[in-house]
């Protein structure tokens, strides 16, 4: 090869690295994050297949989101772990940038945070696979105990069904810190039933090597989840907002979709979500 067609072929190369770099920088210059150059994402990583960690990496839903998404913005995603119950506090308290970790939309929530809805799930039951007991419905947990995991959108759901519905044999609703912790009261008969996340309902029969079974038939309080940024970010808010819209129609973003068994939710879903129920 002549030498100085390689020589001027390199320079070419490395101007355009330069280019690139350089628009990756301005890109990004401009959001202010707790790193720079990094969008740091606080994460529950004991709830699969949402989020969870395998060798030390970050895995699951939340997770290929966010490698999809975080390049959009010119960031690098650099997530956190932390228990569910903490996750709002510790975004209000700038521990990280945004919350992706199937954070249910729910009008509480929405006081304190900005939503960018990007998927939407909702509720199953789970019994021991041995256990008689079937349910179907909340309704059928009248008198029963039933783990949850601690701070989870559909617990004051279950309270208003059991005020409503159980009369003198009220539900008696149990909190765990994890939803594998709720699943081990369940095995260990220290629960009746479990209700959690379709999908992680899902894995966790699959965990248990089928010591567990799913008895609803159809999803229970179906919900909306979104990427959470705290309330007065604007800007990232705005980003993200504006980045996701450009990838949600994508193949790629409804293959990752498909292969979590979950869907994308519609405007009216979102708003309907906002609304406080009487």
């Amino acid at each position: 090869m002549n030498r100085t067609l390689a020589s001027n072929g390199l320079t070419l190369m490395a101007t355009f690295a330069t280019l690139v770099m350089g628009s990756f920088s301005a890109h990004s210059a401009d959001l202010k994050t707790i790193e720079p150059g990094k969008i740091t994402i606080g994460s529950d990583q004991v709830y699969p297949p949402y989020d969870y960690l395998e060798d030390g990496v970050t895995k699951g839903f939340d997770a290929e989101v966010m490698a999809l998404l975080a390049p959009k913005l010119g960031l690098e995603p650099k997530f956190q772990d932390i228990r569910f119950a903490s996750l709002i506090p510790g975004l209000q308290a700038n521990r990280f940038d945004v919350i992706a970790s199937a954070l249910y939309v729910t009008p509480a929530r929405a006081k304190v945070v900005e939503y960018v809805p990007y998927a939407k799930t909702g509720g199953s039951l789970i019994v021991r696979a041995d256990d008689t007991f079937a349910p179907r419905k909340p309704e059928d947990l009248c008198g029963k105990k039933v783990a949850n995991l601690k701070g989870a959108a559909w617990v004051p759901e279950l309270l208003k069904v059991s005020k409503a519905s159980c009369g003198s044999n009220p539900m008696d609703v149990k909190e765990y810190a994890t939803s594998a912790e709720a699943d081990q009261a369940l095995l260990a008969r220290g629960a009746d039933v479990v209700f959690d996340d379709a999908g992680v309902a899902k894995a966790a029969v699959v965990a248990s090597k089928d010591r567990l079974k799913i008895t609803s038939t159809e999803i229970l309080f179906p919900v909306v989840i979104g990427i959470a940024v705290k309330k007065g970010n604007d800007e990232l808010f705005k980003r993200i907002k504006k980045e996701f819209e450009e990838i949600k129609g994508t193949e790629e973003y409804k293959a990752i979709l498909a292969k979590y068994n979950l869907a994308l939710p519609s405007d009216a879903e979102f708003t309907a979500a906002l609304v406080e129920s009487n």
